[in-house]
C-alpha cells in the first residue's frame, strides 16, 4: 500500500497525541481529597461504624444480664439463708418441746413426792429404813430435773408475780409488808433453761397472796 503525504501525515499527529495523553495519564497524583470521597472506602467506614455501634449494644446488654444474674443469685442466696435459719430455729424449737414434753411427764412424780415429803412431822414419824430409801428416789428425781436445767419455782414471802405465780386466792395479813406477797405455796412452779440461754415457764407456781387492809 502506497502512504501519500496526506496519510502519513495523519498517522504522526494520532501517535503524537497518544504519547501525550499517557505522559497525562502518568502525571496524574491521586490526592487525600480523592480517597475521602472514594465510594468503596466510604462505605467501609460506614459499616465499620455499624459494627462498632452493635457491639455497643452487645455489650450493654450483656452488663446488664450480668447485673440482673447477680441480683438473683444475690437474692437466692438470701432466700437460702433465710430458709436454712427458720429450719435451724424449728429444729432447735422441736427439741425443745420434746425436753419440755419429757418433764412434764415427771412433773407428776415430783408433785406426789413433794405432797409425801411436805409435812415434816408425819414425815418423820414413817419408818426411817423406808423413809430413806424414798428420800434416795427423790433425790434421783432431783437430779434427773437438774440435768434438764430445771428450776423449781417455790415463791415463799416473794411479792406476786403473774408471769410465774398462779394466784388461787388470798389470805388476810396483819403486816402491810406481806401485801400482795405468797404467803402459802400449794404446788410448786417449774422453770426450764434452754441450750440457747432463753428460759421458758412450764407451769406456774399456785400460790395464796396476802391481803393487808387498814383498819379505819
Amino acid at each position: 500500500m502506497f502512504l501519500t503525504p496526506e496519510i502519513f501525515e495523519f498517522i504522526m499527529r494520532v501517535m503524537v497525541n497518544i504519547n501525550i495523553n499517557d505522559n497525562n495519564d502518568e502525571e496524574i497524583e491521586i490526592t487525600n481529597d480523592d480517597k475521602d470521597f472514594d465510594p468503596d472506602i466510604a462505605d467501609q467506614e460506614d459499616n465499620q461504624k455499624e459494627i462498632i455501634s452493635k457491639l455497643k449494644k452487645q455489650i450493654k446488654s450483656l452488663e446488664t444480664e450480668k447485673r440482673e444474674i447477680l441480683e438473683e443469685s444475690q437474692r437466692a442466696k438470701a432466700d437460702f439463708l433465710n430458709a436454712k435459719r427458720r429450719l435451724e430455729e424449728e429444729r432447735l424449737r422441736d427439741r425443745q418441746r420434746q425436753k419440755i414434753s419429757h418433764i412434764e411427764e415427771i412433773l407428776p412424780l415430783a408433785d406426789s413426792f413433794e405432797l409425801a415429803m411436805g409435812n415434816q412431822i408425819t414425815w418423820q414419824s414413817v419408818d426411817e429404813t423406808w423413809r430413806k430409801g424414798v428420800e434416795g428416789i427423790h433425790s434421783q428425781l432431783s437430779r434427773l430435773l437438774k440435768g434438764y436445767e430445771v428450776t423449781v419455782l417455790k415463791p415463799l414471802g416473794e411479792v406476786f408475780n403473774p408471769t410465774e405465780h398462779e394466784a388461787l386466792g388470798t389470805e388476810m395479813v396483819d403486816d402491810e409488808t406481806k401485801h400482795d406477797t405468797v404467803v402459802k405455796v400449794i404446788q410448786s412452779g417449774y422453770a426450764v433453761k434452754h441450750s440457747d440461754g432463753s428460759t421458758e415457764l412450764i407451769r406456774p407456781a399456785r400460790v395464796i397472796i396476802g391481803n393487808y387492809e387498814k383498819n379505819n
